[in-house]
């Protein structure tokens, strides 16, 4: 007897999206529309929603633009209230603003640091904390994704303190795992590699020589991974058919992490024997 696979539908759900003004937030998106979710994306107040909310919409689906300074953690409670006041309740809800910055380690200010930790950090926990408590109000087996990234599981120079607080989400959205999960809710990570986003357009690197260092370290084939890439992996998380993934990451990244010198290149040619 052959078992239909659980479904990935989100019809009748509503997701919550931070960081949607572009890169992954935007694709996370129009991927959760494209499975039938309805959406609230949220940016910082004065940053264009519009695209995000129009091709959210050109799936059918309606899209509800909430901005949100994710900085100020006094702000966070009553917005997630306003929210369910004016929504109902929240099914989805995906962390994925992010800040970061390149710098020495003896660079690092307090200031510098406690913005990273606020949005990384401090918003992703609040967030989490008071749509959960909704969720719980409102009897919902909700789903929490937590973007982290390939740093939270392994450091790189430059980025003490973005590293540092990707390796917070991991453990924090374990933490909320455990909590969660009697109640039905799931808290998950996805940690991309390297993405082609924006988030590190402006670091004072050798962009050329970065990038194409990069590129011949990815171990599959097409170097840098676009937005899209990670879609497949929030759908899977957000849906009934990742019900019994609870406190797990998904890495996506094309092998990084998988291969730890990139010995390959040094090897002779792969000869085939077929």
């Amino acid at each position: 007897m052959t078992t239909v696979p659980p479904s990935f539908d989100l019809s009748g759900r509503l997701a919550v999206v931070t960081g949607a003004a572009g890169g992954l937030g935007t694709a996370f998106s129009v991927g959760l529309a494209s499975a039938g979710a309805d959406l609230v994306v949220v940016d910082r107040p004065g940053v264009d929603l519009g695209p995000v909310v129009a091709a959210v919409t050109g799936h059918g689906r309606a899209c509800h633009p909430y901005p949100l300074d994710l900085a100020d953690t006094t702000a966070i409670t009553p917005w997630v209230d306003r929210v369910r006041r004016d929504l109902g309740p929240v099914h989805i809800l995906v962390n994925n603003a992010g800040v970061a910055r390149l710098e020495h380690f003896n660079e690092i200010t307090v200031d510098a640091w406690r913005e990273v930790m606020r949005v990384n950090v401090d918003a992703v926990f609040f967030l989490a904390q008071r749509l959960a408590e909704h969720m719980i109000a409102d009897g919902v087996p909700g789903r929490i994704v937590n973007i982290s990234s390939k740093n939270g599981l392994v450091a790189e120079a430059g980025l003490a303190h973005y590293n540092a607080s990707k390796g917070a989400v991991e453990l924090l959205t374990r933490s909320l795992a455990a909590e969660l999960g009697p109640h039905g809710i799931t808290a998950n990570t996805i940690a991309p590699g390297m993405i082609a986003t924006p988030i590190d357009g402006e670091f004072p690197l050798d962009r050329q020589a970065f990038e194409a260092a990069w590129a011949e370290r990815i171990p599959l084939r097409g170097g840098y991974g676009v937005p899209e890439d990670c879609v497949g992996a929030l759908l899977l998380l957000a849906s009934d058919a990742g019900r019994y993934l609870n406190g797990t990451h998904l890495v996506v990244d094309g092998g990084v992490l998988a291969d730890q010198m990139p010995r390959l290149r040094f090897m002779p040619p792969y000869r085939g024997t077929v």
